[in-house]
């Protein structure tokens, strides 16, 4: 589906088009290269392979991404560790989508001069995320190439493999009409968004060390927020049949990321009024004058992961969420045009 043309986004340096473009010139190269055991096109959350025989009952899920410009904010607050962490909570939120659990990570940290205790620090970040998920940190890539990084700038990229048995990949031709959706809270903009945010906050704004807004802390503080790992949050329900499907918030927001699991004829109702928006998403849209539809296109808005389950344990599983994931029921699948119906 074509995303709006997020003209504040673009100002920022990031079009959204152009990705969309990217990807439909990449898919066709990618289908050139299928051999036996591929099962998945390019643009899911995650590929799939199935291993170690084609066809076969055991399926690896591979998914690779980048903390992005979020590690200018790391570099402003020396919050090194917390980038570690963002990078191998995102991945192994991209592979949970399909209900996959994270078996090894990789790494790529590319800098202009290495810097021995950054390295390290981003090291502790990326173990304790490691070891929160139950899968192992199997090596990298340090990169030091002056000349083609910035000088004090780092770029952090990560790569996650796990497995997930063929019977249990969500969402499986299990979302349906009459679904419920379940929200569960985000500690910020996790690792999304941070062209459009840092413009309008720290290089247009008062500096990462002002106050954000009434809300506690700074500005700095709350963008270096971790991005949430869901993994421990959602364990107890995979293999559940009233669970159909998962959608994990990152840049797109809702409407981009949640139409990616709706078959046709279906369409989502969200009503963005059943959470509370963190201040830190106010303050960006009051200071940078961005509309409502154009925040919800590039930001999470305060729901980082959504549930897709049957209505029969809807307001049970929004109840056992709510105290330590900000569980609230924000929506439900209904007949009609494919797409997503945001109220807010």
């Amino acid at each position: 589906m074509s995303q709006p043309h997020a003209p504040a986004y673009r100002k920022a340096g990031v079009d959204l088009l152009a990705a969309e473009e990217v990807v439909r010139r990449l898919k066709p190269l990618a289908a050139a290269t299928r051999v036996p055991g591929v099962e998945s096109t390019l643009g899911g959350f995650g590929g799939f392979f199935s291993f170690p025989e084609p066809g076969g009952e055991q399926l690896l899920v591979a998914s690779m991404d980048g903390v992005g410009t979020k590690m200018k904010v790391a570099r402003l607050t020396g919050n090194w560790e917390g980038a570690g962490y963002d990078i191998v909570s995102h991945c192994v939120d991209d592979i949970l989508v399909h209900a996959a659990r994270p078996l090894f990570f990789l790494d790529y940290i590319g800098t202009a001069r290495l810097d021995v205790d950054v390295v390290e620090a981003i090291g502790r970040g990326m173990s304790r995320a490691c070891r929160e998920a139950g899968c192992a940190l199997l090596g990298g890539e340090t990169a030091e190439m002056p000349g083609v990084y910035l000088e004090g700038e780092v770029d952090l990229v990560g790569t996650i493999v796990g497995a997930v048995r063929r019977t249990d990949i969500l969402p499986g031709g299990r979302v349906r009409a009459g679904d419920a959706l379940i929200g569960l809270g985000s500690a910020g903009l996790h690792t999304s968004g941070y062209s459009l945010a840092r413009r309008v906050l720290l290089d247009d704004g008062p500096g990462r060390g002002a106050l954000l807004g009434s809300g506690p802390g700074t500005i700095g503080e709350a963008l270096a927020a971790p991005h949430r790992m869901y993994l421990p949050a959602v364990r107890s329900y995979l293999g559940r049949p009233e669970l159909h499907g998962f959608a994990h918030i990152t840049g797109g927001g809702i409407p981009g990321n949640l139409v990616r699991l709706l078959p046709e004829g279906i369409a989502a109702e969200i009503d963005a009024t059943r959470w509370e928006t963190p201040e830190i998403f106010r303050e960006i849209q009051r200071r940078g004058g961005v509309a409502d539809v154009e925040m919800h296109q590039v930001f999470n808005m305060g729901i980082g992961w959504i549930l897709i389950v049957d209505p029969s344990v809807a307001e049970i599983w929004t109840g056992e969420l709510n105290p330590d994931w900000g569980a609230v029921a924000i929506g439900r699948l209904v007949p009609g045009e494919w797409g997503v119906r945001l109220a807010t």
